[in-house]
């Protein structure tokens, strides 16, 4: 079973991708009363039409949770127009930190996927309010802004986005690391496509394609639902799947007791590999970026 924690509008359709591939039943919660079981309504009538026999329940319950193998918290503040990620930690940090302790009372031999923002911070909150091993806890972000870089990449070369293979690392925010050097297009490398200026070009665009997005209708809800998918179905399914995504750094790119967006492998026991990546001096100086804002979200976090 695939536990979800918050059944707005990024969680239902995460939800509804994750059903609709027939990847696991689904069990949702949310507090407000009804949301999460007339969610669950809702997807179940989608799922009859198309024959996708999982079962989806909902509930304002925690205790809804148990038996889950994967729980998906997308609980908290949404970002609004005009904001940052940074701007809603400290709420932020109170909800998910109160969610996950529910989440490892319930669910306690699960893997845990953050996708509230800032999701960096959030997925630290949840690492130190569960007391699970690293590995089971793993932040979403690299996947979305991989899709959002991939789409930038596509409309500036005027090419199909299947023969897109890109990367994009760093912190899930403003200092994010599109890497062009690690991008081909069918084989051929990006940066032998694109001059220095275009490919930073097409890099300012994937970090500003968000807020775009949230300004025009209020908030990034089906890319973000895809990416959760493809995550839960990689550890659901075992599949081993390499993937950029946020995890708890012990010495890998220099980095000790702070998480963020690094390729990884993903599995049934969650985040299996960690895979360093050989950096350019400017490549690692805008990663060091996101890793000190990290920090200094870390230090600014409310009393657990």
């Amino acid at each position: 079973m695939i536990g979800f924690v918050g059944a707005g509008r990024v969680g239902a359709q995460a939800a509804l991708e994750v059903a609709s591939q027939g990847i696991d039943d689904i069990a949702m919660v949310d507090i407000i009363p009804g949301l999460a079981e007339g969610e669950a309504l809702d997807i179940s009538h989608k799922l009859s039409e198309t024959g996708v026999d999982v079962s989806v329940t909902g509930s304002s319950d925690y205790s809804n949770l148990k038996g889950s193998r994967v729980v998906v918290i997308t609980a908290g503040l949404a970002r609004k127009p005009g904001m940052t990620r940074m701007d809603l930690l400290g709420k932020n940090a109170v909800i998910i930190g109160s969610v996950a302790k529910e989440v490892a009372k319930h669910a306690p031999d699960s893997v845990i996927i953050t996708v509230t923002n800032p999701m960096d911070l959030m997925n630290y909150v949840v690492l130190k309010a569960t007391g699970f091993p690293k590995n089971r806890v793993v932040g979403m972000g690299g996947v979305l802004d991989l899709s959002r870089f991939k789409h930038v990449l596509s409309l500036k070369l005027g090419v199909s986005r299947s023969s897109i293979t890109a990367l994009v690392i760093g912190e899930h925010g403003e200092n994010m690391l599109p890497l062009a050097r690690y991008t081909s297009i069918g084989g051929v490398p990006l940066t032998s496509l694109l001059n220095e200026k275009e490919v930073e070009e097409t890099i300012q665009s994937t970090r500003q394609v968000a807020i775009d997005v949230i300004s025009k209708k209020g908030a990034t809800v089906d890319a973000p639902g895809n990416a959760i998918a493809r995550m839960v179905r990689a550890i659901a399914w075992d599949r081993k799947e390499i993937l950029p995504a946020s995890t708890l750094l012990d010495g890998q790119y220099g980095v000790t007791g702070i998480g963020i967006g690094v390729p990884l492998m993903l599995g049934s026991s969650g985040v299996e590999r960690v895979y360093e990546l050989d950096l350019n001096d400017g490549e690692r100086a805008q990663f060091m970026k996101g890793v000190d804002t990290i920090k200094e979200g870390v230090a600014a976090l409310p009393p657990a």
